[in-house]
């Protein structure tokens, strides 16, 4: 929605930085999230599969006025014809194919989770595909819905032997806090 009303408004430089935005969240978090099921096989790996492809159909399209060479080949490799001949992504069309039991917080509490996952890694200087023993999850009951939710794809990405979710009662709490366990740490160095 934001990228087109700022193309229809002739705000090229906006609808490039919110279409950016979107591409660096989606590779960062979405893509990190369902990659173990989408190499998993059956009809998990087939729903990853086909928002991978409905994302980068929508991508492309959104790039294609100021990448116009880069696009035109990416598509030429799955599609045919031109990537300049198809019509501009239409937000309400992508709403419904998402269905009415879509919640677009869980990728953001799910990318707030992965982001924390990762910075512990890095902060005790572990690889990100090291394996962990437990990760545990503190938040408030509606984001540990979420967290759930999630779960096998934020153990997938942050390859956890154990994923435990806390809820807190702490209605302060705006955030997700996430514990790397010791021993799975101390575990990971070694690997």
């Amino acid at each position: 929605d934001e990228a087109t009303g700022a193309f229809e408004a002739y705000d090229y430089t906006r609808a490039l930085e919110r279409t950016e935005a979107f591409f660096w969240s989606f590779c960062d978090d979405y893509i990190e999230l369902v990659k173990t099921r989408a190499y998993a096989g059956g009809a998990a790996a087939e729903s990853a599969s086909r928002t991978l492809r409905l994302a980068l159909d929508v991508l492309l399209r959104l790039f294609a006025p100021v990448l116009p060479f880069a696009t035109e080949e990416v598509w030429s490799w799955w599609r045919p014809g031109s990537v300049h001949s198809q019509s501009w992504p239409d937000a309400q069309v992508l709403r419904d194919v998402g269905g009415e039991g879509g919640d677009p917080a869980l990728l953001t509490v799910a990318g707030e989770v992965l982001s924390q996952i990762r910075k512990e890694k890095s902060t005790n200087k572990v690889s990100m595909r090291a394996e962990v023993d437990r990760v545990e999850v503190r938040a408030v009951p509606e984001r540990a819905a979420r967290v759930r939710q999630a779960e096998a794809d934020l153990r997938g990405a942050g390859v956890a032997a154990c994923f435990e979710v806390v809820e807190v009662a702490d209605a302060a709490a705006e955030g997700v806090d996430v514990t790397l366990a010791a021993a799975a740490i101390k575990g990971a160095q070694q690997a």
